[in-house]
């Protein structure tokens, strides 16, 4: 049996508030007690229960993360940084996957089973402000992503205007001037693809370059397959783009599979840019510039305000949502660079 409070209080010779007061970190415990403590700690391989200690406070240590696609590498590498950065809280992760639908969303927003989880951390792709506002669930939420911004929630995101902005001014730093997008999205629920085309189009503006919808490549979804199908669309143009900026890396990673298999070089014959920075980004050949987010600082943003949230130390009352904008780099790679 796992040793108790008592056992460890017995060994070290002192009470069982003390030890609790050692456990639980608090300072007003003398150097020469706190080590004490510690080393029967150690010795007799004490655990804390967390079910009991949740209990007590009303909680079950249990957080919800929905997404919408769990084999999409981007949010993958996402779940592995807010499950680490739970754990250093005790806390257990349910992960959902709403594949972006509307009503499975809406699901989500209803509440996870009642009384089961302690918080909720939520990318929505489909329902909007409208849906937050009708809200009934009181689980306390963090949104990510850019489909609800300003809305009725804590909300951690990247600044896409800008990221989309600094990848394409680097290709135009590099003397394109035909520079095309794959990725636009005509959905009013697509505000990623808003953002990114929007940076896109500001960069061009900036460098006093046209904008021309023939090199603005719309996709269904961000697969592999969407990247290479439109890539070849692009290629049959009568005067095909110098280079190409995808607004994710797995669109990325199918154009240049395209063009590959057409004999088109990368990135001699066209530089090639994506976004989101996951593993594979690292690995494929050539290597693949890219806007890089830092998802870690994500997670953990996430995951903060959610406990403020859970513990009710917030700075603000829940009809104040506070906006938490996280940092992004330029991951300068062979694909545009050349080795």
């Amino acid at each position: 049996m796992s040793a108790s409070l008592k056992d460890v209080a017995r060994l070290a010779g002192v009470s069982i508030k003390t030890v609790s007061n050692v456990v639980n970190g608090y300072a007003y415990v003398s150097p020469q007690t706190r080590e004490k403590v510690e080393q029967a700690l150690a010795q007799l391989d004490y655990r804390p229960n967390l079910t009991a200690r949740n209990l007590r406070r009303g909680r079950t240590g249990i957080i919800a993360l929905a997404l919408p696609e769990l084999d999409a590498p981007y949010f993958a590498e996402l779940s592995r940084f807010v499950i680490d950065a739970a754990a250093e809280r005790g806390w257990t992760v349910l992960i959902d996957q709403t594949d972006g639908l509307l009503e499975r969303e809406r699901q989500v927003l209803q509440g996870i089973r009642e009384h089961l989880i302690d918080g909720l951390i939520f990318s929505p792709l489909a329902v909007g402000e409208e849906d937050l506002t009708a809200r009934t669930d009181r689980t306390p939420m963090v949104l990510l992503g850019e489909r609800v911004m300003d809305g009725p929630a804590d909300h951690v995101a990247i600044d896409n205007l800008a990221a989309a902005r600094d990848v394409t001014a680097h290709l135009i730093g590099l003397g394109h001037t035909r520079i095309a997008a794959i990725g636009a999205q005509n959905r009013p629920t697509a505000g990623t693809a808003h953002l990114r085309l929007a940076g896109y189009r500001q960069a061009l503006e900036a460098a006093g370059l046209p904008y021309d919808e023939r090199l603005v490549a719309s996709t269904e979804s961000y697969h592999r397959r969407d990247g290479a199908e439109a890539m070849h669309r692009l290629l049959s143009l009568p005067e095909p783009p110098q280079a190409v900026f995808c607004f994710n890396d797995l669109l990325a990673l199918g154009a240049l599979r395209a063009m590959l298999s057409s004999d088109v070089r990368v990135p001699e014959d066209i530089a090639l840019a994506g976004f989101d920075d996951i593993e594979d980004a690292r690995y494929s050949t050539p290597t693949l510039t890219t806007v890089s987010p830092d998802k870690v600082q994500i997670a953990r943003a996430a995951v903060d305000l959610l406990d403020q949230r859970i513990k009710g130390t917030a700075a603000g009352s829940p009809a104040s949502p506070r906006e938490v904008t996280v940092d992004h780099a330029l991951s300068i790679r062979e694909s545009t660079a050349g080795r």
